[in-house]
């Protein structure tokens, strides 16, 4: 990217922000004990109890953003994009960090995995009908992918759908659908051709969420939240329109998904200063636990970690900068890496605090690393199983027989 390019888009995204937003205090940028809110979220709605007013207040942000021009700066510009480098998307998402707005994680499924699906493998008419409304933040979605049976072999789907003239009747389950009920979209996967190899015979829908057949149950997790789903599909009728590429070509469409999710999954999201590693670092401190030789070369482990994820994930977006290829396997790593840190961290924290990490006693910052341990599990499984993540790399990466 032009260095002049950045300059002028940053500067023109800081003043609009100034004017239209409040930046955090700078005591928010750094971790200082006792200060703020001690929740240390992995995932889900920072308030659940009121999810509905803030997807509501997210998505007026987004639509106002869009509107300005600068929250799909590298977008095509006839979907409502800026045209300019894609990189500086990401731009954008760090610089409005900077400022008190309605948390928008709900659509990282929507614009990270759902819309570069349809941008590369979707026909003229759907870019159309779905592009801006995405970005533009008036299409929350979910995906369908995972089901009961198939466990981490995407491609061992059951799920069927039938060609109907111009529709196509679905009959199936899924799984670990993020905000399904929220969603008015799903990515839907379904086998069309179960006469062909399990990769061949797959087929990527769009399904609206309200159509008659589907039925969306929430999952209650250990972590207290219920953003994930299960959803029944019964003879639900879906416009051969709605089809993502040709029948058949599933596969190659939901790759283009899975990359971006499993680099997201795996990604510090937070500012070095106030991520989990930082804070577990400052837990140690608080807790005079610094001097022990153990607990030391336990946040250093933290630590060094949180770097690498953090400089693999700027390598691999600068050599994507460079060469202009899709997302690769590059995704299982920062996957690995993340999901793993979850666990040193939340297992450290644990022995750090001991009884206080089960029970709530109400002091700032203890208790509330429960809901991040228990949630990191589940991490370990979106965008694909750890152990799926090192077939990848063997495979693809190393040359090693498949398995």
């Amino acid at each position: 990217m032009e260095q002049a390019l950045y300059d002028d888009f940053v500067a023109r995204a800081t003043e609009w922000l100034d004017a239209n937003a409040e930046r955090k205090p700078i005591a928010s940028e750094k971790f200082v004990w006792g200060q703020g809110d001690d929740n240390i979220r992995l995932m889900g709605s920072e308030h659940p109890e009121d999810e509905e007013a803030a997807l509501g207040a997210a998505a007026a942000w987004r639509a106002m953003t869009f509107d300005a021009g600068l929250s799909w700066p590298g977008g095509p510009t006839e979907h409502g994009g800026g045209g300019l480098d894609p990189e500086l998307n990401e731009v954008w998402r760090q610089l409005e960090s900077q400022y008190l707005i309605p948390d928008q994680g709900a659509w990282n499924v929507a614009w990270d995995m759902v819309g570069p699906a349809i941008a590369v493998h979707g026909s003229d008419d759907l870019r159309r009908r779905f592009l801006r409304p995405i970005y533009r933040g008036e299409l929350l979605c979910s995906q369908l992918l995972s089901e009961p049976e198939a466990g981490s072999d995407l491609a061992g789907l059951k799920t069927r759908a039938v060609r109907d003239g111009d529709e196509w009747v679905v009959n199936g389950q899924k799984v670990w659908n993020s905000y399904a009920h929220r969603a008015k979209i799903g990515q839907l996967m379904a086998r069309t051709d179960p006469d062909v190899p399990k990769h061949q015979g797959l087929t990527m829908f769009l399904l609206p969420l309200d159509s008659p057949g589907v039925e969306i149950r929430p999952l209650k997790q250990m972590n207290g939240q219920a953003e994930f789903n299960e959803v029944f599909l019964t003879d639900v009728r879906i416009p051969d329109a709605n089809r993502v590429g040709e029948p058949g070509s599933g596969w190659r469409a939901v790759l283009t998904t899975l990359m971006s999710e499993r680099a997201s999954v795996g990604a510090s999201k937070q500012a070095a200063a106030t991520s989990p590693a930082n804070m577990v670092v400052e837990l140690a401190r608080h807790l005079e636990r610094t001097d022990d030789p153990i607990v030391r070369q336990l946040l250093a482990e933290v630590w060094t970690f949180d770097m690498v994820n953090r400089l693999t994930a700027q390598r691999h977006a600068d050599e994507r900068e460079h060469s202009g290829r899709e997302r690769g396997a590059e995704g299982s790593i920062l996957k690995l890496l993340g999901t793993r840190n979850n666990t040193r961290i939340g297992d450290l924290a644990g022995s750090l605090l001991g009884p206080a990490f089960a029970a709530d006693t109400g002091e700032w910052g203890t208790y509330s690393w429960s809901a991040f341990r228990v949630s990191a599990p589940a991490l370990r499984i979106a965008g694909g199983t750890d152990e799926i993540q090192r077939n990848i790399l063997s495979e693809r990466m190393l040359g090693l027989p498949r398995e």
